[in-house]
């Protein structure tokens, strides 16, 4: 039996851990949250995300002590929005994840550092490259709790590992293959979000859908030149990992990222959309994130500019799209 820590107690970490405990691995669940654990004991299913998934607690191990969740697990997930995971891993010693697996679930970056997840631990907690996995789409937490044929991509720079990961996770409803582009990968997820904020935000403002696909078609772009730019290798972006991961952030309506735009296009203040939604779009705190590396880059990447504009210096979403649409072909 695979012994697997779970870090996190959102939406994904829900699905994943459903998916890995019905295929009889042993999941160490760690929550923030006391009163959250001990429901899930009492009743065995998350009060939050995904209460309708019945967890078999046989399987499933609740815990508050990050410490215990990672000290007996063989591989560890991280499942926390990226603007938490210093705070979350801060109890740990330096050397917890030695001779571990680590898998981020996270589609983010650090904030003030601006780096992905797999840099953060490598420069932190010295975790090679070859100990790690990112998990990408497409994807939706909400359609694994409803069973709904899903795919998975696990990047990685060791595909052997990689496929032992995606054979944990396969099942009647889940499909996972690996691939060795990490960085790349976690890139895309990162970026895939701040474009999901332009779609809510041109549906909030009543754009249809010709600009949608018009904006989505440039966005895949506008995602080429910036891999291109900082981590230059062949890759298929038409591939699931990375087209696809795009097109059902940008379009589903399980998408908080593309609900957080469509709630600022319609007039919200980021605090309130924030308030109101009780749930962390990543693609807020990433915009920053690539628009400060860009500053050094200087890469054409109208759409996440657009974005950072709106968010954090606060310009009409009406007037900035004004100017982005005749910058788009």
């Amino acid at each position: 039996m695979e012994k697997i820590a779970v870090i996190g107690g959102g939406s994904w970490a829900t699905a994943l851990v459903k998916i890995l405990s019905e295929n009889k691995s042993q999941i160490h669940w760690w929550m923030r949250n006391e009163n959250d654990v001990q429901h899930l004991v009492n009743y065995r299913h998350n009060p939050r995300y995904l209460s309708g998934v019945t967890m078999d607690l046989n399987y499933v191990k609740p815990t508050t002590d990050i410490a215990d969740a990672v000290a007996v697990a063989d591989w560890v997930i991280l499942a926390v929005p990226a603007a938490f995971v210093q705070q979350a891993l801060a109890p740990l010693h330096k050397n917890a994840f030695k001779d571990k697996v680590l898998i981020s679930a996270i589609k983010g970056m650090i904030p003030n550092e601006n780096i992905l997840v797999s840099d953060y631990l490598e420069r932190h907690y010295k975790v090679p490259n070859s100990h790690q996995l990112v998990v990408a789409g497409p994807c939706h937490a909400e359609e694994v709790a409803l069973e709904k044929q899903s795919y998975l991509t696990i990047g990685s720079h060791d595909i052997a590992t990689a496929e032992q990961f995606c054979e944990l996770l396969r099942n009647r409803y889940v499909k996972a293959n690996p691939l060795d582009d990490l960085d790349g990968i976690e890139y895309c997820a990162v970026i895939k979000n701040i474009i999901a904020l332009a779609c809510g935000i041109a549906h909030g403002l009543n754009y249809g859908d010709n600009f949608q696909a018009v904006l989505v078609s440039n966005a895949m772009l506008e995602i080429e030149r910036f891999l291109h730019s900082i981590l230059p290798m062949h890759r298929d972006l038409s591939g699931s990992a990375y087209l696809g991961d795009l097109l059902v952030t940008a379009y589903s309506q399980f998408s908080r990222n593309r609900t957080f735009g469509s709630m600022i296009g319609r007039g919200y203040s980021v605090k309130s959309a924030q308030v109101e939604m009780n749930m962390v779009a990543e693609g807020y705190y990433a915009v920053e994130s690539i628009y400060e590396l860009n500053n050094h880059l200087k890469v054409d990447m109208p759409i996440t500019t657009a974005v950072y504009h709106i968010l954090y210096e606060r310009i009409s979403p009406a007037v900035e799209f004004e100017i982005l649409k005749d910058k788009l072909r």
